[in-house]
């Protein structure tokens, strides 16, 4: 017999889930054939380089019952294509994802990434130092995923672990960040409810630059006086406390290469790779940039950089924005092992002035 949990808030009393959507029917009738098919699109488009990646989909099913009387299903789809074009001396990135199998085309993914690739050959070194950086959503996405997973849920908060422990309420970022949790958004992965069947709501996280909240769920919520906000994990991941699984970042009114002008001189990352959280506390992070790296002279895009290594600030990043891309991308954050729970952010690229490069890694390429 388990001893008493005298931190469960007890079963929550059953509510009625909002109507979502995320269910495609066109997605979850793909078969293992329907798949290699779509690997295979993206594999005729790059015949000049090596193609390495993957097409999945799948469908997910929840239900949460309990003898308060919550009985609530649904299910979801999800596919995502991605691409790494490479050679010897080069490499290039692309990625899309959605609950919609038809939204994605794989050729394009894999010229997307063979037109990156194209442009990293003969990389050259950049001294240390904190640069202005245009991050594309692939870059942005990754950062803000791990910044979120260390400081935006109750758990970290509580324990003062979080960047936004005593700061909630605070001006923390510039004022034209916006980030909410967004579980109805049909531009997402929606879901009605969380593991605990709580309804799923819009949550701002973020209110032009002011920190707001953190996700909830109901375990921390006993604890911490605050209800919750839909966000309880599965019960194997529960340990780590809610945590935020769809991200949106308000877009703001710039092109990349607008992006790229008002960095004049700087760095252009695709995206990140390796990464690790060194101080959650103070929100920094370490990792790679990777697959597309490139000076930025005279508020332009030019030549190829070699992989490097970084330790930045994610806060400092979006306190000193100097813009932000009008276009949002739907990037994909899960890595399909064990559950599948499908989960992505919805993000622009972003200019800044705060990206801390410690040094030269490896060239692109294989």
């Amino acid at each position: 017999m388990a001893p008493p949990d005298h931190a469960f808030p007890g079963l929550p009393q059953p509510s009625k889930p909002p109507s979502v959507k995320g269910f495609d029917e066109e997605t979850a009738a793909l078969a293992p054939q329907d798949q290699a098919e779509g690997a295979w699109t993206a594999i005729e488009a790059a015949p000049e380089l090596g193609l390495y990646g993957y097409f999945t989909s799948a469908v997910s099913a929840t239900a949460v019952a309990s003898t308060t009387g919550i009985a609530v299903s649904h299910a979801a789809t999800d596919a995502t294509v991605l691409a790494i074009a490479a050679s010897e001396r080069e490499s290039g990135y692309a990625e899309a994802t959605s609950w919609r199998a038809g939204e994605l085309d794989p050729a394009e993914v894999a010229r997307e990434a063979v037109e990156k690739a194209r442009r990293t050959r003969d990389a050259e070194e950049v001294e240390p130092g904190t640069f202005r950086a245009v991050l594309e959503p692939y870059a942005f996405a990754e950062l803000l995923w791990y910044f979120a997973a260390t400081s935006l849920g109750a758990l970290a908060l509580l324990e003062g672990r979080s960047y936004f422990s005593g700061r909630l309420g605070e001006p923390l970022f510039h004022p034209s960040f916006s980030l909410a949790d967004d579980g109805l958004d049909p531009a997402g992965f929606p879901r009605p409810f969380d593991f605990e069947g709580v309804p799923k709501q819009r949550l701002a996280l973020v209110e032009e630059g002011v920190a707001r909240d953190v996700v909830w769920d109901r375990r921390t919520g006993k604890r911490g006086g605050h209800d919750s906000t839909g966000h309880a994990l599965p019960p194997a991941a529960q340990a780590a406390g809610p945590l935020p699984l769809n991200l949106s970042v308000a877009p703001g009114e710039r092109s990349v290469e607008e992006l790229a002008q008002a960095v004049g001189e700087g760095i252009h990352v695709t995206r990140l790779h390796y990464l690790g959280v060194v101080d959650p506390r103070e929100g920094i992070i370490t990792g790679m940039t990777r697959d597309g790296t490139f000076r930025i002279e005279d508020g332009r895009v030019t030549a190829p950089l070699l992989n490097l290594r970084f330790t930045t600030s994610f806060p400092a990043l979006v306190e000193r924005l100097l813009g932000l891309g009008r276009e949002v991308k739907l990037t994909n954050l899960s890595d399909f092992y064990d559950e599948r729970m499908p989960h992505a952010a919805l993000v622009p690229a972003i200019a800044t002035e705060a990206l801390t490069i410690d040094g030269p890694g490896s060239s692109p390429g294989l």
